[in-house]
């Protein structure tokens, strides 16, 4: 399957290190998303959306693409993040809001994946931080298990 996983990774990689290992699983093109060209996703029959949480929200950049990108008919796609924080109801509402976008340009949503990420935004800084040394080992399994069962579904 022709897959392309597009991220916005900034301040500790760690949406690029799930992205990377979600894309080994699906054999897939992984790119950040400064770096995509829009005519790229004509040929792709599977498109990963993925961002680390930045105040509530996926990346200002990964949003603005998405809402540029031309109508598609039924493309499949997934959408995955990073966050300081377990996925909860804030959490809920940035996947919803990125899910309410794709949907609107016409998506066909295949799921979702969150893990915890390493986190120095703000106050929290001062403090070295939280969820030193994640996304761990376990987080990575089960990114690379997310992906495999979008293999089976798709």
């Amino acid at each position: 399957m022709n897959t392309l996983i597009i991220y916005a990774s900034i301040h500790h990689k760690n949406t690029e290190k799930i992205a990377k290992e979600i894309g080994n699983v699906l054999s897939a093109k992984v790119v950040s998303f400064s770096d995509v060209k829009k005519e790229e996703l004509e040929e792709i029959e599977l498109v990963g959306f993925g961002s680390g949480v930045y105040l509530s929200k996926f990346h200002k950049g990964l949003i603005n693409l998405v809402e540029n990108l031309p109508k598609v008919d039924k493309k499949k796609a997934f959408i995955f993040s990073t966050s300081g924080m377990k996925k909860n109801i804030i959490l809920n509402r940035s996947h919803a809001h990125m899910e309410k976008i794709l949907e609107k340009k016409g998506f066909e949503l295949m799921g979702d994946f969150n893990c915890l990420g390493y986190d120095t935004y703000g106050p929290i800084k001062y403090i070295g931080g939280v969820n030193k040394g994640r996304p761990s080992k376990k987080d990575i399994e089960a990114a690379k298990s997310f992906a495999e069962k979008l293999i089976e579904n798709v």
